[in-house]
């Protein structure tokens, strides 16, 4: 199979189109011939070595993935559901940039009525990471505010939309105005230029002075000081990414005064077992709101497979608003 090989740690240059032995479904698992495949920043962080792979993964990069099933146990199929030809999308752990690709059957759910491959591939990773961050460890509830930093990546889109959907206040950071006004258009109450704006106090401003009760944060580093003074009692506060730094200084004093919770995850090295719990949980809370258009996917651009390094160049630059997509022949 032709698949995307990462021949050394680097620039987006590295990616170049190879070959591989077709990959073979063993117990518990199913093969897909992919159509599409999602393009995230965990994927960036592979190539320049900053984001090792788990053990037994494959060494291809690609996370998410959507297209027919060819292979796996009848059986086991069955018993989830699935049968050979079906249409799925998929989290894995590596392998998605190749003509086909492994994926644990609990982690595979059939392609939401309507949408088309390009789309679903652009699902498991971030609704995935959402689910399992904003829902689960933030316990975001009907009637409660929730503030997201950068509101146009795919995790971003993601959220501000699943958020809405559930009946939260929703606030979103991003770094234009233009961004800001693509926030405002996927359903955010309001958006917060944080070049120009202080996202805290105007996130207290919104609030009446009393905060918001979650943040989804991927930057970490000096956000966190200023994400605890504008969180509301008993707020919590999920990191999921570390781009401004691993390190943080901040008032512990207001994390024992308004009893916060700071808490955060990686998705990627959680068991099977554990994402096929994320994974029914959005087949039965959220994949009828896509069927419905409650929710949609946002696609900034699609890219062919051997065109792999330009998709990532884009993810780099943080100008796309939405998920970055590549096709596979």
């Amino acid at each position: 199979m032709k698949a995307v090989e990462i021949t050394g740690h680097g620039a987006p240059g590295v990616l170049k189109l190879g070959e591989r032995p077709d990959p073979q479904a063993g117990p518990g698992e199913l093969l897909i011939r992919v159509a599409a495949s999602g393009v995230n920043r965990p994927d960036v962080l592979q190539r320049m070595g900053h984001y090792p792979v788990p053990p037994g993964a494959s060494d291809i990069p690609g996370l998410e993935v959507a297209g027919t099933i060819v292979g796996g146990d009848d059986k086991e199929l069955a018993a989830a559901g699935f049968k050979k030809g079906d249409r799925v999308c998929a989290l894995v752990a590596g392998g998605g940039y190749a003509q086909l690709c492994v994926a644990p059957i609990g982690q595979a759910l059939a392609v939401p009525e309507g949408l088309s491959d390009v789309e679903a591939a652009s699902l498991p990773e971030t609704f995935f990471t959402v689910w399992s961050n904003v829902f689960d460890r933030g316990r975001l509830q009907k009637g409660e505010t929730f503030l997201v930093q950068g509101g146009t990546s795919g995790i971003g889109v993601t959220a501000i939309q699943m958020a809405k959907a559930f009946g939260a206040k929703v606030i979103a950071t991003a770094g234009s105005d233009d961004k800001c006004a693509a926030c405002l258009k996927l359903g955010a109450d309001l958006a917060i230029n944080y070049k120009t704006q202080d996202f805290a106090e105007e996130a207290k401003k919104a609030t009446g002075g009393k905060g918001v009760d979650v943040i989804l944060d991927m930057v970490a580093g000096g956000y966190v000081a200023r994400e605890v003074e504008c969180l509301a009692e008993d707020g919590r506060l999920v990191i999921i990414a570390i781009q401004g730094g691993t390190k943080s200084e901040f008032n512990a004093g207001l994390v024992l005064r308004k009893r916060l919770v700071v808490t955060g995850s990686t998705l990627r090295p959680r068991s099977v077992e554990e994402k096929g719990a994320i994974a029914w949980a959005l087949h039965g809370s959220v994949w009828p709101m896509l069927e419905h258009g409650t929710v949609r996917p946002v696609i900034h651009a699609t890219f062919p497979l051997a065109r792999a390094a330009e998709a990532h160049r884009v993810v780099e630059s943080r100008t796309h608003i939405g998920k970055i997509v590549l096709t596979v022949p």
